[in-house]
């Protein structure tokens, strides 16, 4: 093995000069090895570089800058050869790994983590989705922002039922219920979200439900509104076209359907497989002839709006938070989590830098008389 070392370490280094990056180099961006197990680890693709990361085999001042000019070039798959990538899209295209047994994984793997870790990440009202930063100072204003932008593009009235599928910790539910004046129900896959966005909503017309959406849709009657604020990440391609006859069902045929969704151009059925095993178990990120070929038999798409970069700022300011609570957060997670969070928040920030990840807001509608027009 280690007679093997200096031949992958200069395959490694020649693939990333392609790129412009330079292994032990001087630029914040550049990585730094601290470990030669490294080169032995860029074998085994995005699995490996992930899992040497969280070893602590190499280090990087600036990951987010990095996987930003990773992402950015075009020979950017090179040095990770995603090996693992064959086998998820093979499973991907023949089973349903968000059946409704397995869509229950990342309630339990990824958000019943720890209230703790939430709280001290997210903003006031833990919002775990992108914000609004169009006019926004800091993370708490683009959240907000970003809700009364979903509340207006809804043109919520008082008195009407509103459908939250995804409901997280229960900040949309509670801003509406507050500002607007409507009933919510949201439906979660967390133990952990569901007991919290109860106790933040108690007084409130908000009825938390712990369920899959595929399970309660024929028992939840109609709503005026139906949101969805990223949890379709989490529906799977081999879901989408009962994910969107659920939502119609329980739609009103004047109402309106907004979904808040991550996306990207190319389709695929699965994950990084880091991200798989490691952060969102079973996710997948939808592409846009995807979405669009799913919601046509039900939906007229009215409104198709991308701001993909508040999401570079939102993660940017979650790992902000996340290192300032590290700290406290270090007394019930380990220094492996700390790296291992770090590197999905910045790693997925350089995604969004390069454009590569998109973030969309889209509003459909059946039938609605005299039309939509859009909100900004």
């Amino acid at each position: 093995m280690a007679k093997d070392t200096p031949f992958l370490q200069r395959v490694a280094q020649g693939q990333f000069d392609q790129m412009g990056l330079t292994i032990n180099g001087s630029k914040p961006w550049d990585i730094q090895v601290n470990n030669q197990h490294f080169y032995w680890a860029l074998l085994r693709g995005s699995l490996g570089f992930g899992e040497s990361y969280e070893d602590g085999d190499w280090d990087c001042g600036k990951l987010d800058e990095f996987f930003c000019r990773l992402l950015k070039s075009p020979l950017r798959r090179t040095p990770l050869r995603f090996m693992g990538q064959f086998l998820l899209n093979a499973q991907g295209f023949l089973f349903n790994r968000q059946n409704i047994r397995r869509s229950k994984v990342v309630g339990k793997r990824h958000y019943d983590l720890g209230n703790d870790l939430y709280r001290a990440m997210l903003d006031r009202r833990m919002i775990y989705s992108c914000g609004y930063w169009k006019d926004a100072r800091n993370l708490d204003e683009a959240q907000e922002h970003k809700l009364k932008l979903i509340c207006e593009k809804l043109q919520l009235k008082a008195g009407e039922r509103v459908l939250d599928i995804g409901c997280g910790w229960g900040g949309f539910a509670k801003f509406a219920a507050e500002n607007y004046g409507v009933s919510v129900v949201g439906l979660t896959i967390s133990k952990e979200q569901a007991a919290l966005a109860r106790e933040a909503c108690a007084g409130l017309d908000v009825d938390i439900q712990l369920v899959d959406y595929r399970e309660a849709a024929q028992a939840l009657g109609t709503f005026d509104k139906v949101v969805s604020i990223g949890m379709f990440e989490h529906v799977g391609h081999k879901n989408y076209k009962a994910y969107m006859r659920a939502a119609a069902g329980c739609l009103k045929v004047d109402g309106l359907f907004l979904l808040h969704t991550i996306g990207r151009a190319a389709e695929t059925p699965a994950a990084d497989p880091w991200i798989d095993k490691y952060v969102f178990p079973n996710g997948v990120i939808p592409a846009m002839r995807q979405i669009a070929s799913s919601s046509l038999p039900h939906f007229t798409i009215e409104d198709w709006h991308n701001f993909g970069p508040d999401y570079d700022k939102t993660l940017m300011a979650w790992h902000d938070n996340f290192e300032k609570a590290w700290p406290e957060l270090s007394k019930n997670y380990d220094e492996r989590f700390h790296r291992r969070f770090r590197y999905y928040l910045l790693s997925c920030a350089g995604a969004f830098r390069a454009r590569d990840l998109q973030l969309w807001q889209i509003v459909m509608t059946k039938k609605l008389p005299g039309g939509y027009r859009s909100v900004r």
